[in-house]
Order: C-alpha cells, then sequence, then structure tokens
C-alpha cells in the first residue's frame, strides 16, 4: 500500500511525526491529577520534546490514559477510537497513534494555532 499524503503538511510541531502509512504519532508527556485538562507547552530538549498536557484524570485503572484520547480526539473532532495509546501505558510520556483514516487535516492546523509554534503559554 503506497504512503498516504495528507491534501497539506502537517504543522511544524516537534510532538508530531507521520507514519508511512499516514497514521500520526504523538508524543505527550502527561500530568495526572491536575485542577484541570489542558495543554500547558512542551517537554523536554529540542528532537525529544513532547506535549505536555495537564489532565484532570488520577492515574489509576488507566482513567489517565482514557482521558488523553478523549482529550486528543475531541481536539481533532474525530472518533476516540481512531486514536489509541501505542506506547507509555503506565508512564507519563506517552505516545498516541491517530489513524490516517480518520484524520481531520485541517484540525492539526488548528490544534497548531491554538497551541502556538513554541506551545501555548505556562
Amino acid at each position: 500500500m503506497p504512503p498516504i499524503t495528507p491534501p497539506m503538511p502537517l504543522p511544524d510541531l516537534a510532538f508530531l511525526r507521520m507514519e508511512k502509512n499516514g497514521d500520526v504519532l504523538v508524543d505527550v508527556h502527561v500530568v495526572p491529577n491536575a485542577a484541570k485538562t489542558q495543554a500547558v507547552g512542551l517537554h523536554g530538549e529540542a528532537g525529544q520534546q513532547a506535549l505536555r498536557l495537564r489532565l484532570q484524570a488520577p492515574p489509576v485503572d488507566g482513567k489517565a490514559n482514557q482521558a488523553l484520547v478523549k482529550w486528543l480526539a475531541g481536539c481533532l473532532g474525530i472518533p476516540q477510537q481512531a486514536v489509541t495509546l501505542a506506547r507509555g501505558e503506565t508512564s507519563r510520556r506517552k505516545q498516541l497513534r491517530v489513524n490516517a483514516a480518520a484524520a481531520d487535516w485541517a484540525a492539526w492546523d488548528e490544534l497548531a494555532k491554538a497551541l502556538g509554534k513554541d506551545g501555548p503559554p505556562a
């Protein structure tokens, strides 16, 4: 199967990568038990950055992972089934996979605008 090319390029954000099949990988650093669920900037060194996300959910029984999937799907306006946890089930550092077939490419641009080039203000 040939690679899927989006109608527009992904925003230039360090925490996004596209796989050959068109799926998008999103690197996230999660801070659970927050007062409110929100993206608060970037975490890590250049070249290894992740989106820093505060989650209201506790890291118990997969609740934080479920909240993370729900948050990203909601931001992108896609079904939750299109977002899966690829790595980091019990870690703060996680990687999510967004199914290419469900991807709304314009939503990535909106997410990038909301975050700003270097992430949202802390």
